[in-house]
């Protein structure tokens, strides 16, 4: 395993992140406390350092649990976790969005209720998530920075979501001086991370990104095909069926990343992410060990070369040779800009 630092925090994480959602929470499959516990223990064996989770994450199990995991690796582990959604006084309805609170007074405790259930003395990295640019003011900022400056946060962050395009948002925490932006970005879907990428170089910001989703839900690790059927709680089920259809015919353009015994294509997927030196860690949904085996190991198979680097950007620039809309431009909140024109921001100056 290879590491990287966030930001000019002085954090390292691992190449290869653990996205906590799958831990006290049935979004991606039921399995039992200790089940968990063993996931988790088992990808510090494997290298993997940095662990991202949530409060809202199984209304505060996800935490409790990764608190209980990192029990004695706690020098050797990156906890990262975010607040910002009230499941306290809102029940949560299947998968969908709960109401967020913003406001400092929320901020402070649900801060304080993230570090008792992780049984930790500071968080490595605090996350505003899915914060919108109105809800970020003057008072949150200062809120933030006083924690750092307390030795309370090592890092501050911003997750991106849910749906798949917060431009104004990651370019505000971009020119804020965020220590990292999670975003949803991987090769078959990779508007909002160029848009970053060019924010990050006009701004000469240090600001590290962080992306989840790198499989594309089930696409790029080939975990989901044309035979799977996809239980009820699956959270790669939202996607529309013709995501599915015509990602299918795009990784057929892809197997040139493949190389026999020395790279997979989850593993190469991973890598075209790690390409970008701005990305700090790549936080894959691990479902199972042999998940954690063969990406965790992705940090250590050959790098892309610059040629492949390029031949897959040709390709996703003529939408890879398909013929067929893939279903998921409602899921897509603003890709064009809308919201940096709704947010105030000068759309030609932030980059787009």
């Amino acid at each position: 395993m290879n590491y990287r630092t966030l930001g000019t925090s002085g954090v390292e994480v691992s190449e290869i992140g653990f996205g906590a959602w799958v831990v006290g929470s049935d979004w991606w499959g039921d399995r039992s406390d200790e089940e968990a516990i063993d996931m988790v223990r088992y990808a510090i064996d494997q290298g993997v350092t940095y662990f991202d989770t949530g409060d809202v994450y199984g209304h505060g199990d996800s935490e409790e649990l990764i608190g209980r995991a990192v029990e004695g690796y706690r020098d050797d582990v990156t906890v990262a976790t975010k607040i910002g959604y009230d499941f306290y006084n809102n029940p949560q309805a299947g998968h969908g969005e709960l109401p967020k609170e913003m406001n400092r007074a929320y901020l402070e405790e649900a801060f304080e209720k993230s570090l008792d259930r992780l049984g930790l003395e500071r968080i490595d990295v605090l996350q505003l998530h899915n914060a919108n640019v109105e809800e970020v003011d003057a008072d949150v900022l200062e809120f933030l920075d006083e924690l750092k400056a307390a030795g309370r946060i090592d890092a501050v962050g911003w997750a991106l979501g849910p749906s798949i395009g917060w431009l104004a948002e990651g370019d505000m925490a971009i020119e804020e001086e965020f220590d990292s932006v999670q975003l949803v970005w991987n090769a078959f879907e990779q508007e909002v991370g160029n848009h970053f990428l060019e924010t990050i170089d006009r701004t000469g910001s240090t600001t590290s990104l962080i992306p989840r989703v790198p499989h594309s839900s089930g696409l790029l690790n080939e975990q989901v095909r044309p035979e799977t059927e996809l239980d009820e709680g699956d959270h790669r089920a939202y996607r529309p069926d013709e995501w599915y259809e015509t990602g299918w015919e795009k990784i057929e353009t892809l197997r040139f990343l493949e190389r026999d015994g020395e790279r997979t294509m989850s593993q190469a997927a991973l890598q075209w992410l790690l390409y970008h030196d701005s990305v700090a860690t790549v936080t894959p949904t691990f479902r199972t060990r042999e998940d954690i085996d063969e990406w965790a190991a992705a940090s250590d198979v050959p790098a892309l070369s610059a040629d492949e680097y390029e031949r897959v950007q040709g390709l996703y620039a003529e939408d890879f040779g398909i013929d067929g809309d893939d279903g998921m431009d409602a899921l897509r909140s603003s890709v064009g800009g809308e919201d940096i024109d709704t947010a105030g921001l000068d759309k030609e100056s932030a980059g787009s």
